[in-house]
């Protein structure tokens, strides 16, 4: 199972009161959906939650769910945090089997910037999309999408669909044909190439 034990508590009543009350007892209160079953309301203690979270591999990744003997694969899904403290005020869990296939969307991190010729001669490296959505198994979902640089010149594009990708995951046909980032010209480049037509 999932390096991250999540020890829960199951809720008896929901909405903006009862999750209040949660908060005020200590605790962070969820939802666990997902897999056809109905949603039930969950809360984690705080102090778990929080060490948890300062993991970097809660949201996400998958989690295993300990209910009294019991223990449930799931994916954190969604954290919603105090705008005021950045502390964790609710979660959303997901039902999924630690070997199924699952749609989840995993940031993209650019590598070797200095070997690209474009970027070199003062290009610009333009995202259009700091996160892909894939296909991946529950237990095998990659921490982040790596994109080479090396060789790219000005006017080069990355489409989602020409990325290096671990075996058994694949970008979703959502994003199939979006292009991730191109390299092209940058300001700089514009005024200088302006400064030499009026000279």
């Amino acid at each position: 199972m999932a390096d991250i034990i999540l020890n829960v508590q199951v809720r008896d009543n929901t909405g903006t009161g009862a999750a209040r009350a949660a908060r005020n007892a200590g605790l962070v209160p969820g939802i666990l959906y997902g897999a056809d079953k109905a949603p039930v309301p969950i809360a984690v203690k705080a102090a778990e939650f929080r060490k948890a979270l300062h993991t970097g591999k809660l949201l996400g990744h998958l989690v295993t769910l300990q209910y009294g003997e019991e223990q449930q694969a799931v994916i954190a899904k969604d954290i919603q945090f105090d705008v005021v403290r950045d502390e964790p005020v609710h979660f959303d869990l997901f039902r999924v089997d630690a070997h199924a296939s699952i749609r989840i969307a995993v940031p993209v991190h650019f590598v070797h910037h200095d070997a690209s010729p474009g970027l070199k001669r003062g290009g610009a490296l333009n995202v259009d999309l700091h996160e892909v959505e894939i296909l991946a198994p529950a237990d095998h979902i990659p921490e982040d999408i790596k994109i080479d640089l090396t060789g790219l010149d000005i006017g080069a594009a990355i489409r989602a669909s020409d990325l290096v990708l671990p075996e058994g995951v694949k970008v979703h046909s959502h994003h199939a044909g979006s292009i991730v980032a191109s390299i092209g010209t940058s300001s700089a480049m514009g005024a200088a190439a302006a400064a030499d037509a009026e000279a």
